[in-house]
């Protein structure tokens, strides 16, 4: 495990970004140290975000140099083999679940106190429109991502008031290693732009969009601007949820 870097002299705001060695993370990581944080970037090299005592060294490592972390990007994620259900193999689903859910939750878990002993913080999940549906194929994917939404809400309420804030960032399809590998996107000609997704990180992570702690956001679509925009006019309290849409009232579960 490599060791963090030294403490900037004029104390810069601390980023953390796991699986930022390609990829979407080293775009938000390139983007986060152009506007001025430290950032630390995370890859299975440094540590492996399934293995808890390696996650819980990194933390440390970082806190112990820094002083601090302001801002954790849980980014690393796999996707499984694009098959139904009927024919997955258990090891890889569940190794596609570990990586994408058990991982946030060691790194969240490890940072979490640290942000709500200063009473500041941004935690970004990277979540993805298949966290909102089923699907027939690539089952662990979108179960995992629907699992990570449920943590961004718990992330939210644990530091509800204290100065911690928490986001599902669905980044749309950035051209990268893993969807120009999938089926779904062999024929597609239209890729989301790294920089909306970075533009809307660096967004979340400043403060000005805390209103929509707890929610998804979704770049290509969704602007600082127009998220901003909304907010000003109120949100519902199960706007940009994940949760069951009942048929009324009078359903018994409303």
């Amino acid at each position: 495990m490599t060791t963090a870097t030294q403490p900037t002299p004029d104390e810069s705001l601390v980023a953390v970004v796991t699986g930022a060695s390609r990829g979407i993370g080293a775009h938000v990581a390139d983007a986060l140290e152009q506007a001025g944080y430290a950032v630390e970037r995370g890859s299975r090299a440094v540590a492996e975000v399934t293995d808890r005592e390696q996650v819980d060294a990194w933390v440390a490592e970082i806190v112990a140099w820094h002083g601090r972390i302001d801002v954790l990007v849980n980014n690393a994620g796999v996707i499984d083999t694009e098959v139904p259900l009927e024919r997955s193999d258990p090891d890889e689903w569940w190794a596609t679940m570990r990586v994408n859910v058990l991982g946030p939750y060691l790194m969240t878990r490890a940072v979490l106190p640290h942000m709500l002993a200063a009473g500041r913080g941004h935690v970004v999940n990277l979540n993805s429109g298949a966290g909102l549906r089923a699907s027939a194929v690539a089952t662990a994917y979108n179960t995992s991502k629907t699992a990570l939404a449920r943590l961004t809400g718990s992330t939210h309420l644990s530091g509800q008031g204290s100065g911690v804030y928490a986001f599902d960032l669905a980044p749309g399809v950035v051209r990268t290693d893993m969807t120009s590998s999938m089926r779904a996107h062999e024929d597609r000609t239209e890729w989301t732009d790294p920089a909306a997704v970075t533009a809307l990180t660096l967004a979340l992570v400043s403060g000005e969009l805390d209103a929509w702690s707890g929610r998804f956001v979704r770049a290509g679509v969704d602007t600082p601007e127009s998220l901003a925009a909304r907010a000003a006019e109120g949100l519902g309290e199960s706007d940009r949820l994940v949760g069951l849409v009942t048929w009324g009232d009078a359903d018994p579960l409303a």
